[in-house]
């Protein structure tokens, strides 16, 4: 049973991961941070610099990849859960940082928790 949630998660964080970092990395959602349009104007508002976009984005992108590939292969889940939870701590942590409205930073946390998680549940 419990494996069974490790999957829905799973399937959430890295569909979520993928849709914000693929399909709306130029879009403007609700849920930028601070008055950023793209995810290149977010990271800027956090004031880093932009390489640190992208290297973000391909561990976020490769990491949601083998979550969906563990849903076969159990041994491959660890490592990208713990690499989301650390980089949605670092996410909602932005956020608060900037002040954003809780709206903003509920994405983060969202998956911030889902990680946790999945993390908790394969934990060995």
């Amino acid at each position: 049973m419990l494996e069974y949630v490790s999957i829905i998660f799973q399937i959430i964080i890295a569909l979520g991961l993928l849709n914000v970092w693929i399909i709306r990395f130029n879009k403007q959602t609700p849920y930028r941070g601070g008055v950023a349009k793209t995810m290149i104007e977010e990271f800027a508002e956090y004031d880093l610099p932009n390489w640190s976009c992208y290297a973000v984005g391909f561990l976020k992108i490769a990491s949601s990849i083998l979550l969906i590939i563990g849903i076969w292969f159990q041994k491959l889940i660890l490592i990208p859960a713990i690499i989301i939870f650390l980089l949605m701590l670092a996410a909602f942590t932005m956020h608060l940082m900037i002040r954003d409205p809780i709206k903003k930073a509920l994405p983060a946390f969202s998956l911030l928790v889902l990680s946790f998680a999945v993390v908790a549940l394969n934990y060995k």
